[in-house]
């Protein structure tokens, strides 16, 4: 039979098949190969019964995730509070890039604007035009959660599988308790002693929410350093990408060649100047960054 895993949890990974859910396990020879079933993998597996199934195979992914580690995802939701924890371009680009190098399309909302002024609302206001005239889905409203955002919302998960993602304490449950009120997840608070989030979310699963599934995963700070070569980095910003072929020489990477077109859009103030500082310490950390060798056991 074929199917999709919808949670996993605890090496038993719940697949989904013609309207029925199935528990399995995967077979040995996956620990073998080193191979780990993700939640939204295809797969080819039996069962006799609905509570005993074995996997046998993991059908090809369009994509795949370490941290959420989730497979064949059409987008990704990166839950932002504008305060508390405290609001980084740097962290949000990071996230995008993430969701760029997996092929994943990234969505923005931005969350706790009851939190600021009316003045640092305004900034947010011009953050996210800029976002937006890259051409990122951009969610931002005066009132938390307003019916217009959160309508905006369930239009973009519907027939798409999204992955909700963003820091422990931005407010990933608390959107989708607002979404989908059944759902009921878990809500946490930020631990001010520690000034991090405590984990309230525990497995990782595909839901049905607004007529789409969503991966509802453990809340995160940090991500898995980018692997990409230093050179590549500008095709992960689209704005980027869409005025590489004016620069005057190929294989520009916008910091000190004549003739850029990064640079000159920058100037022209057609590129933000977040994004651009952004880009330079990213391509910094990839200059810099030492090769990881695999250690034999």
């Amino acid at each position: 039979m074929e199917g999709q895993i919808r949670q996993s949890l605890s090496g038993f990974y719940d697949v989904f098949s013609d309207g029925q859910l199935y528990r399995t396990r995967a077979r040995g020879n996956f620990r073998k190969k080193r191979v780990t079933p993700l939640v939204g993998d295809r797969v080819e597996f039996e069962s006799s019964t609905p509570k005993e199934g074995y996997i046998l195979k993991i059908l090809p992914r369009d994509n795949a995730l370490t941290r959420p580690p989730v497979a064949n995802i059409d987008q990704g939701v990166v839950v932002t509070a504008v305060k508390a924890p405290d609001f980084s371009t740097n962290l949000l680009d990071r996230q995008l890039i993430a969701l760029e190098v997996s092929h994943i399309a990234p969505v923005i909302y931005l969350t706790k604007t009851d939190l600021i002024d009316d003045q640092r609302y305004q900034e947010f206001e011009t953050l996210a035009a800029g976002y937006r005239q890259i051409g990122y889905p951009v969610i931002l409203s005066r009132e938390p959660f307003a019916a217009a955002g959160l309508d905006q919302l369930r239009d973009l998960l519907a027939d798409q599988e999204t992955v909700i993602m963003g820091q422990t304490g931005a407010g990933k449950s608390t959107l989708l308790n607002h979404i989908s009120p059944d759902l009921t997840l878990a809500t946490g608070e930020i631990s001010t002693a520690l000034n991090r989030g405590r984990h309230t979310t525990r497995k990782v699963s595909l839901m049905p929410v607004a007529g789409g599934l969503v991966a509802d995963t453990p809340g995160f700070s940090s991500y898995d350093t980018l692997t990409i070569d230093y050179r590549e980095l500008g095709q992960y910003f689209p704005e980027f990408l869409a005025l590489a072929s004016q620069c005057r020489f190929r294989g520009c990477v916008h910091v000190n060649e004549p003739g850029c077109a990064v640079k000159a859009a920058l100037e022209a103030g057609d590129v933000l100047q977040s994004r651009y500082d952004n880009y330079l310490q990213l391509l910094t950390l990839l200059k810099n960054q030492k090769p990881v060798y695999n250690k034999k056991k």
